[in-house]
């Protein structure tokens, strides 16, 4: 169901709806999609800034998945925990009880992002709730393709994570 759609369900008035997007609240008036699609977003990181202790190439449109983190930095360190995951640019890295796995972040149903649930040892899209393996299988729909899977190796004493096609 479209946004307007919706609010006309709630029983909104036509000028009422026109106030409520011209102020901004849900578009703007200067037009666009009334149902913007989400992107899974450009270069290394998580959307909060620049990651540091990241190298190489984690878009597989950019060619083969070939990056390394450096667990010793604070934007990669809790990977050292179990049950902890980051995104980097369009691939999601998790402990899953001590072992390391990476899928590709975007859902294959609609785009949506991948995050890992640690009790379920499972990631989970944010879109529609679709469930992927740790090895990125669909586990439950409305996915029904498998999103990527990498290999990761464990490098320099453990200190950095080598995440490849």
């Amino acid at each position: 169901m479209k946004r307007g759609d919706f609010l006309r369900n709630l029983g909104l008035s036509a000028p009422a709806l026109m106030a409520v997007y011209c102020l901004g609240t849900l578009s703007s008036c200067s037009g666009g999609s009334d149902d913007p699609t989400p992107g899974p977003g450009t270069g290394p990181g998580t959307g909060t800034g620049s990651m540091t202790g990241f190298s190489g190439n984690a878009d597989p449109a950019k060619g083969a998945v070939n990056f390394t983190l450096d667990l010793t930095t604070q934007d990669f360190s809790k990977l050292k925990t179990a049950g902890e995951f980051v995104g980097v640019d369009r691939v999601v890295v998790a402990n899953a009880n001590g072992t390391m796995v990476a899928v590709g972040r975007s859902c294959t149903h609609q785009a949506g992002q991948l995050t890992f649930r640690r009790n379920n040892n499972d990631f989970i899209c944010d879109n529609h709730g679709g469930l992927f393996n740790l090895n990125g299988t669909v586990k439950a729909a409305p996915p029904t393709q498998a999103v990527p899977s990498y290999k990761t190796e464990l490098i320099e004493n453990g200190n950095k994570l080598r995440v490849t096609t």
